[in-house]
């Protein structure tokens, strides 16, 4: 494996067996061989009922998370990053200025603005103290909130301010200068032309400010907002900036009002896509969950739930499979739809994923006293229905049968 001048050898046992790519999400079949998610699902859903690499009939055709192996792929992953960094830092040969030196760039902002900004931008991400210096300095928040709120049609320039904040974002005491209409502006500017790297601090920006009920409401209702932050959330998009939406959307959702314009801006189905889709990342995953949990606490939002088979069952498929996160997320979404709301339609299809042998499983594990109460609830709705639904068979036969 090649990126650029730096050469990385892969361990074999990252490597799946089908795609020969290095594992995003590793699953162990019954066999004890571990593949990536997405290949093997695509092996299982072909007809196979055998293990590709012994060629073993499978007694079972479910598989389980290696967490192990995927602790161990990222730190790997991790490293290689970050020699990746070190090298591009050397290659390009940065020299970040001293405190003194930012002094004088912040009073040349106005003359050479871009250079200063870019150097600027240097200093503060080479430690957190450097960032609490800026923070500190008489005059240059207020200079960096001048150019968000009067930025012009330079992208080039607006990112590199973005990008200070974003670095910034946790030393800012005061930031309501940027819930201001004009910078709101900017922000979504960049964030619909700015290169992906500044999408993605933009985004970050904005769940930064989203502190109070008025902040999200501020954030929600200017235009344009929400639908591109649900429009970045599609399972085509960079998993990065899918996760940082998906954080700020998360950040934003408390008031009724948001989750309503959520709701009506079509977000259920692009996480019903990240749900169903077989290779999406932990993080993402219970992100995505995590986002249907706080708009299934809604009427509108559970309704659209629980008229979709197909995501009740993706939702169903989550529980015990990705992370005890996930779980509690998918657990608390089917027990809103399925035990507050009693739709039978929901419950059918809860119950023909296998639903009742889960809920038995997380009674018997250690996951959360809410998750077993829930789980507790759920379990007898369906059983009570089940009864329900034997009497009524008993009794219709009764009528037809001969005496």
């Amino acid at each position: 494996m090649r990126r650029d001048d730096l050469y990385i050898t892969v361990p074999s046992f990252f490597r799946c067996p089908i795609s020969l790519d290095v594992m995003k999400s590793p699953v162990s079949l019954c066999t004890g061989v571990t593949y990536d998610r997405a290949s093997i699902q695509r092996w299982l859903d072909s007809g196979h009922n055998t293990c590709p690499a012994t060629m073993q009939v499978l007694q079972s055709k479910e598989f389980v998370p290696n967490r192990n192996l995927q602790r161990l792929i990222q730190i790997w992953s991790d490293s290689v990053a970050r020699r990746q960094v070190e090298a591009d830092s050397a290659a390009t040969s940065v020299v970040v200025p001293s405190p003194d030196q930012v002094k004088v760039l912040v009073k040349q902002l106005d003359n050479n603005c871009f250079s200063s900004l870019a150097k600027i931008v240097c200093f503060a991400k080479e430690s957190e103290e450097n960032c609490e210096f800026l923070a500190r300095m008489d005059g240059f928040l207020n200079a960096v909130f001048d150019f968000m709120r009067n930025a012009d049609s330079d992208i080039k320039l607006i990112e590199q301010v973005v990008k200070i904040l974003d670095l910034m974002s946790s030393k800012i005491l005061d930031k309501k200068p940027l819930l201001e209409s004009n910078c709101l502006s900017t922000i979504l500017l960049v964030f619909q032309g700015g290169c992906l790297d500044s999408q993605i601090q933009s985004v970050r920006l904005l769940e930064s400010i989203a502190v109070d009920g008025e902040s999200m409401l501020k954030i929600a209702e200017k235009d344009g907002l929400v639908s591109e932050l649900v429009k970045s959330i599609r399972k085509e998009k960079d998993p990065r900036l899918i996760e940082a939406s998906l954080s700020c959307l998360i950040a934003i959702t408390m008031p009724k009002r948001i989750k309503t314009r959520l709701i009506q801006s079509r977000t259920i189905p692009e996480l019903k896509n990240l749900v169903s889709e077989p290779n999406t990342t932990v993080s993402i995953m219970e992100k995505s969950l995590k986002l249907l949990e706080t708009l299934s606490s809604c009427k509108e939002g559970r309704a659209e739930i629980w008229h979709d088979t197909i995501l009740l069952q993706a939702i169903m498929q989550k529980v015990l499979k990705v992370s005890s996160k996930a779980t509690e997320h998918a657990v608390t979404i089917l027990w809103s739809v399925c035990y507050l709301f009693r739709d039978e339609k929901a419950q059918e299809a809860v119950v023909s994923s296998n639903g009742m042998t889960k809920f038995l499983l997380l009674m018997q594990s250690n996951c959360s006293p809410a998750v077993r109460q829930m789980s507790a609830d759920l379990l007898k709705i369906f059983r009570v229905n089940s009864k329900s639904c034997l009497s009524s068979y008993d009794t219709k036969t009764t009528h037809i049968m001969p005496f």
